[in-house]
Parts: structure tokens; C-alpha cells; sequence
């Protein structure tokens, strides 16, 4: 193996496993803070953030470019209100003890982002392809028998998610800049929500706890850092080998969930998990067979 995929697959481990483990552990951490605080900082640091990024990397020439066109600025607006919806969904699976949903949205959603591929991209497809979505159909009908059993939660996740993937490969706009417009357009929205969380006092982040704000504050650098691990390690790897890596986030979450806080596993979620690991197997065999 090349030291540069070996360099690549290391980077898109870490950024899986911090996906996967040290986001869960750190908002398990504020889990007393509630989902919407949460996604409040997680939008407003996260542009905080982007902004010195941008600015060391010299990169407001491509900004101006991208915002001038209005075709590609909706679809950042559509975007963002994805993001900042899959961003609070997983926090509040996160908070309220239900890891093993948002695994099983993780697991599905790149099978289904291959899906949205095929239908709106018109991407090429295969039968192994095919049988793996196939998979995610039934497992997913499957839960939708007993509506108590469906991970509504985890269902949520994956659409959302695979729906902001599909639009941002559709515009192919640089990630760093995209999530910047993103979460600065809500960025507003946010400032007012938190505004009305102060009114009534149900906020944390205050002047009067700077320890407590400076870790909410750290809410954007749990988004950047593992981010920028795994695309820094997509570009040495391929995409290939790092769609593979990224089943480590749903398989810490899932072992986290199930050992570690000791969420409940009924049968149904059980059959339904098996047939979505036997999906991602045929999907992770059909990307060996690609490379």
C-alpha cells in the first residue's frame, strides 16, 4: 500500500471515529443543554470558525463568485436547512438516549445517497448496487409494520442527509466555503432563537459561566475537526476507500449506544440492523471490486 493511501486512510479513520465516538461522547457531555441551544452553537461557531479559515486561505475571491450566483445560492439556502435539521435530529438521538437510531440512519445513508444517485444523477448502477438498496427497502418496511419499532429518528438523519449530499454534489462547490454560506444563513435565525431561549432563562452559555460557554463553544469544533480529517483523507485515499472508512460513525455510535449506555434492542431493530449490515456489505464488497 502507498504511503499516501495509507496517510489517506488513517486521516478518514480518525474523522470517522471521532464522528463516531468523541462527537457522541462530547455531546453526551451537554446532553443537560437542550437539542435546540445545541444546534444554535453548533451553526453559529461552525461559521465562526469557517470565517478565520476562509480568511487565512485567502478564499472570499471564490465566495463572492459562488454567492453571485443565485441558482447555486438557493440551492446553498436548501442546504442549509438540511444540515441544521440533520444536525438537530442527531443531537436530540444524542441527548434522549436513541444512538441506535441515528446508527441505523448512518448505515442507510449511503446506500441511499447511491439511490438518489441513480434516480436524479443518473449515475451508473450494477446489481450489486441494486440488491443493497433492495435491502434498505425491506429493512426499512420491515420497521414500518410496527410503527412503535420505526427509527423515525434514524430515518430523518438519512434523508436529510443524503438529500444535502445530493444537492452539494449537484453544485460542486468547495466544502469549506459551502458550509460556510450554509451556516451563516442561519446563522440570524439562530441569534433570534437564542435570543427567546435567554428570555426565559433556559439557556447555558453565559458570561457568568465562561467554562461552560467556552465547551458549548467547542459544538463548532467538533463539526470542523473530524470534517476536515476525513476529506483531507478522501482527497489522499479516493472516495472509494473512504466511503468504506466512514461505516466506522454509525458502528461507534451503534457500540456506544448498545454497551456503553445500554440502550434498548428489540427484536425488531435487531432483524432490521441485520439486514442492513448485510446491505453494507454488498455495498463496501461492490467499492472493492470498483478499486
Amino acid at each position: 500500500m502507498q504511503k499516501k493511501t495509507l496517510n489517506g486512510i488513517l486521516s478518514s479513520g480518525f474523522g470517522s471515529l471521532w464522528w463516531g465516538v468523541i462527537g457522541v461522547l462530547y455531546f453526551k457531555s451537554v446532553s443537560h443543554v437542550t437539542p435546540l441551544e445545541l444546534t444554535i452553537h453548533r451553526t453559529v461557531w461552525t461559521a465562526f470558525l469557517l470565517f478565520f479559515v476562509i480568511s487565512i486561505y485567502k478564499k472570499w475571491n471564490v465566495f463572492f463568485i459562488i454567492i453571485k450566483n443565485l441558482k447555486i445560492l438557493f440551492l446553498l439556502i436548501l442546504s442549509s436547512i438540511l444540515i441544521v435539521t440533520n444536525w438537530y435530529t442527531w443531537i436530540y438521538a444524542v441527548t434522549v438516549n436513541k444512538l441506535l437510531d441515528a446508527a441505523f440512519g448512518y448505515y442507510i445513508f449511503p446506500i441511499l445517497s447511491v439511490f438518489f444517485g441513480i434516480l436524479f444523477l443518473k449515475e451508473s448502477h450494477n446489481k450489486m448496487k441494486l440488491v443493497a438498496i433492495g435491502l434498505v427497502i425491506i429493512a426499512v418496511l420491515y420497521l414500518l409494520i410496527d410503527i412503535k419499532s420505526t427509527p423515525w429518528i434514524g430515518l430523518i438523519v438519512a434523508l436529510t442527509w443524503s438529500t444535502y449530499t445530493l444537492i452539494r454534489k449537484k453544485i460542486n462547490v468547495p466544502t469549506d466555503l459551502g458550509l460556510f454560506i450554509e451556516s451563516a444563513f442561519m446563522t440570524p435565525f439562530a441569534i433570534i432563537a437564542f435570543y427567546f431561549i435567554t428570555k426565559n432563562g433556559s439557556n447555558y452559555f453565559s458570561l457568568n459561566d465562561l467554562s461552560m460557554s467556552f465547551w458549548l463553544f467547542l459544538a463548532g469544533a467538533n463539526t470542523l475537526i473530524p470534517l476536515g480529517f476525513y476529506l483531507y483523507g478522501s482527497s489522499l485515499a479516493g472516495l472509494g476507500p473512504a466511503a468504506m472508512i466512514f461505516f466506522l460513525a454509525p458502528t461507534g455510535q451503534f457500540l456506544l449506544g448498545f454497551y456503553y449506555f445500554g440502550e434498548d434492542l428489540d427484536l425488531n431493530k435487531l432483524i432490521s440492523f441485520i439486514i442492513i449490515w448485510i446491505a453494507v456489505a454488498i455495498y463496501l464488497r461492490d467499492l472493492a471490486k470498483d478499486k
